[in-house]
């Protein structure tokens, strides 16, 4: 074999382990904002917790997240799943993004409180968790929300306003959220903190799951117990439960203020007709629009301080990077300067034209 000859082979066996070495190993270079490492660089997962007690999560946070990261990342894609109400599927779902390669998680928890070891694994594994609405446990990488404990004082403030110089002899039935939700404890925190002395006494005080067949069956509960007249407000954790506790209530007879919270139209709609009291307001696209900010900037390995410019701490995680936005509470006096103003329904949305001229 001549020298040139060698030269050639020894060069072209020098490249085959070069490429061969680049397909074992990833595309080597890149550009590094858009590289996070072996796996699915380009997809983000996002999980939501159930769509049977609130609509929001499929008509608003899911599609806001969707829009946000593909206006950030026109190549990204968004992995979608819906745990319909069940930790078990969650998990289920979260485990096969980790199994598919993806890399960041936007992750609103079902239960908040059994997420440690998955988030615990998946940190193991370089995924990087993003707690949405609910802290979930675990070392999340970043938290975006609404300051829960001030919604509760919004709901809490709405109902005394709403039983306005009854609210001192007022007995309060109080039906909460699902225990194992963080937000939930915290929703009650706040609308005691400011019930609490303000009125004559909580008389009755359940959990409703975040499920409108448990709140309604709850509602009766204390229907029979307290009696027609033993209480004169309901404070509903959501608007879920609410729309079955007024439902009830009506089929016994009995006319008191009930609020709830997430601004639902069905929600809004009992408020023009006068069926509910009052609903909080989370405006979802800044909510889902941060969530989409910090995903896409750790996908590219970014510093999510810039946009999480708080923080807040979990019973399992200190200092965790978070960004907590205001609400605000609506009643029939401000459909119009609230969620028609901002463009999540339209007068004709909520109702016809008879009822439209009403709105304020």
């Amino acid at each position: 074999m001549n020298a040139v000859l060698r030269r050639v082979l020894v060069s072209t066996t020098g490249l085959a382990l070069a490429l061969s070495m680049t397909a074992a190993c990833g595309k080597a270079g890149g550009d590094k904002k858009d590289s996070a490492g072996a796996g699915d660089t380009k997809s983000i997962g996002l999980l939501l917790p159930e769509n049977a007690s609130s609509t929001r999560y499929e008509s608003f946070d899911r599609p806001f997240i969707e829009a946000k990261v593909k206006a950030l990342c026109a190549d990204c894609k968004v992995l979608y799943n819906n745990a319909e109400g069940s930790a078990a599927k969650q998990k289920q779902q979260f485990d096969t993004l980790i199994a598919q390669g993806v890399k960041v998680i936007v992750l609103d928890a079902f239960d908040a409180k059994s997420t440690e070891g998955w988030v615990k694994e998946a940190a193991a594994k370089g995924v990087k968790v993003v707690a949405y609405d609910r802290l979930a446990s675990g070392p999340v990488a970043a938290y975006t929300s609404f300051d829960n404990e001030k919604v509760g004082e919004l709901q809490g403030q709405a109902l005394l306003d709403a039983l306005g110089a009854q609210a001192a002899d007022a007995n309060i039935v109080m039906i909460d959220g699902d225990e194992a939700d963080p937000n939930a404890a915290q929703f009650k925190s706040g609308a005691h903190k400011v019930l609490d002395g303000k009125v004559k006494k909580v008389v009755y005080e359940q959990s409703g799951e975040w499920n409108p067949t448990v709140a309604g069956q709850k509602i009766s509960a204390a229907v029979t117990q307290l009696g027609k007249n033993g209480f004169q407000a309901v404070y509903s954790a959501n608007d879920g439960m609410a729309g079955a506790i007024i439902t009830q209530l009506k089929g016994a007879g009995i006319k008191v203020p009930v609020g709830g919270q997430d601004s639902g139209l069905d929600a809004i709609q009992r408020i023009v007709n006068g069926d509910q009291a009052y609903t909080i307001y989370k405006a979802y696209k800044p909510l889902a629009e941060t969530a989409a900010e910090i995903a896409v900037d750790l996908l590219r390995g970014k510093d999510v301080k810039s946009v999480a410019t708080a923080s807040v701490d979990s019973a399992t995680a200190k200092n965790v990077p978070a960004k907590l936005l205001d609400a605000k509470v609506v009643t029939k006096d401000n459909i119009t300067a609230t969620v028609i103003a901002d463009g999540l329904y339209k007068a004709a949305d909520i109702c016809t034209a008879d009822y439209a001229a009403g709105l304020k």
